[in-house]
């Protein structure tokens, strides 16, 4: 039968995940994977959910397992609340950080709005605002402000100039997802200062902040506005992914909005799931679960870093990412990532080719690496492995 017909419009907006087919293909324990975001297993506090699942259920009973506000246990609100500092009616909870980042595109853009973003962006959310047909517009990084800034003003006013609407900025401000660079202040200033003047909003997506191994963490562009900004947090790098579970900090007029178009998504967020993490956070096991992680990934990050060293060819260049859970490579002028990567597959090792994350077909010479999933004692046969066949 010939399905085409039914389909809706937005459907031919979709696209599928690199990272998810390569999932499809392969068992990551047998190769060398490089490729997914996955936090390593051992930093999953195993023993502390076990525990925390039986006090859960003595403390709540059967309320665990019954629908819940959509909003969010508040419990779990309370808890995000006191660890962030902000009042507990900014704070929405979510069905994971990336249903935060649907939902937002969700209730902001119509077909043919802007939204800009950096180039390259994390692909999760390129998927989403693609599937709402928006217009996306990437403004690749400079480390001289003033010419970043130059880039972002002629990016702005192409867009208006022909009519468009340009609804907001997404921005991974901290170990951004694919290439690890974190902004500093005078650039997240110059961002909120962009949005004042031109009226669109930001969305601040955060999953992986409380991840840092060196430098002091620079203020989140929301503290900088909090009016105009929307800060996405998650629990899958903090406490395990398999919780889909995260938060949207925000104005109270935008969180309404979201709370009404959650109630045609989901519903409510996982309850039980929901009051295991509340009291995770607000017992300490969380900090004492981040400082191990923060241990295992720092030893990680190092040594993937020692190790494109010693063994990549004359002409690669990468980042330094002071936290989070990746690096970005950039090969010479030529290289195709994308046409490599069934050789590098082949050969066992997996990673994501940089050209994925930009809005503009760009970055054929880049590739994103991942450090925290592969085992420390298989990760030199890996990076052997791929720089042989650079």
């Amino acid at each position: 039968m010939e399905y085409s017909g039914f389909f809706s419009e937005d459907t031919f907006s979709f696209f599928r995940s690199p990272v998810r087919e390569i999932f499809k293909k392969v068992d990551l324990n047998e190769i060398y994977s490089f490729a997914g975001g996955y936090p390593h297993a051992s930093t999953f506090p195993l023993e502390d959910i076990k525990a925390l699942s039986a006090a859960v259920i003595d403390k709540y009973g059967a309320k665990a397992f019954q629908y819940g506000a959509t909003q969010g246990v508040p419990e779990l609100r309370a808890a995000v609340s006191a660890r962030y500092g902000v009042p507990v009616e900014r704070v929405q909870i979510t069905s994971s950080s990336q249903q935060g980042i649907d939902v937002c595109t969700r209730i902001l853009v119509d077909p043919g709005d802007v939204i800009l973003t950096s180039n390259p962006s994390y692909l999760g959310a390129l998927q989403s605002f693609r599937s709402y047909r928006a217009e996306l517009v990437g403004v690749q990084h400079d480390s001289d402000i003033a010419q970043w800034e130059r880039k972002w003003r002629t990016a702005i006013e192409e867009c208006l100039a022909t009519g468009k609407k340009v609804k907001f900025l997404y921005m991974i401000p901290d170990f951004q997802n694919p290439s690890g660079e974190t902004l500093d202040l005078e650039e997240r200033k110059l961002l909120v200062s962009l949005a004042e003047e031109y009226d669109f909003l930001i969305v601040e997506d955060s999953p992986y902040r409380e991840l840092r191994y060196e430098g002091e963490p620079v203020q989140t562009i929301y503290s900088l506005c909090p009016e105009r900004v929307l800060h996405l947090g998650s629990f899958s790098k903090i406490l395990a992914p398999g919780f889909r579970l995260g938060w949207i900090i925000g104005a109270p007029e935008l969180l309404d909005r979201i709370y009404v178009c959650k109630q045609s998504l989901d519903l409510c967020p996982p309850i039980m799931d929901q009051y295991i993490a509340a009291e995770f956070m607000s017992s300490g096991m969380l900090d004492r679960n981040l400082a191990k992680s923060i241990d295992l990934y720092r030893t990680k990050r190092d040594l993937l870093l020692s190790l494109l060293e010693k063994y990549m060819p004359e002409g690669v260049s990468w980042t330094h990412p002071e936290g989070g859970l990746f690096l970005f490579l950039t090969l010479p002028e030529g290289f195709d990532t994308v046409k490599l990567y069934d050789r590098a597959l082949a050969a066992g090792v997996a990673y994501v080719a940089g050209a994925f994350f930009c809005t503009d077909g760009s970055g054929l010479n880049t590739m994103r690496m991942n450090f925290s999933f592969l085992a420390s004692e298989r990760m030199e046969e890996g990076v052997r492995i791929l720089a042989g066949l650079l």
